[in-house]
């Protein structure tokens, strides 16, 4: 019986990060960002002031998910149903700054709408300024 619930123990460990893996939350699914938004630019001048800005921003409103890095895995991570981005990534990087922007003012799923949080407009576009600093 002992062996039994050993092989058992060491099946279910075995599978459960694929279960968890496949499930609905952590598919990664297509953000659809509507292409008004995608064509948007960043008003923003991107100053090193300016960056200034969007770091302490990042810090206080993204690390704790997104890490200090970018690279997704923060203290926070391990507690979302849904993976962070990975911020330093060429996919992500691609993105134009208004796609990067509709995405961080609406959010979605675990990544919360900062409409309300980072009320300033140009808040979130300093933000975008500093999130292309973090490229690999």
């Amino acid at each position: 019986m002992k062996i039994f619930c050993i092989n058992a123990l060491l099946i279910v460990s075995s599978l459960l990060p694929f279960l968890l893996l496949s499930s609905p939350g952590f598919q990664d699914k297509p953000w659809n960002v509507p292409e008004a938004s995608q064509k948007m630019k960043n008003p923003t001048k991107g100053s090193p002031d300016d960056m200034n800005i969007g770091k302490s921003l990042y810090g206080k409103h993204c690390r704790s998910c997104h890490c200090k890095s970018g690279e997704g895995d923060g203290t926070k991570a391990a507690e979302l149903k849904t993976a962070p981005g990975d911020f330093t990534s060429a996919d992500f990087q691609a993105q134009s700054d208004g796609a990067l922007y509709y995405k961080t003012t609406e959010g979605r799923d675990d990544m919360p709408n900062f409409k309300k949080k980072i009320a300033s407009d140009e808040d979130r576009w300093l933000i975008i300024h500093y999130l292309r600093t973090l490229k690999q």
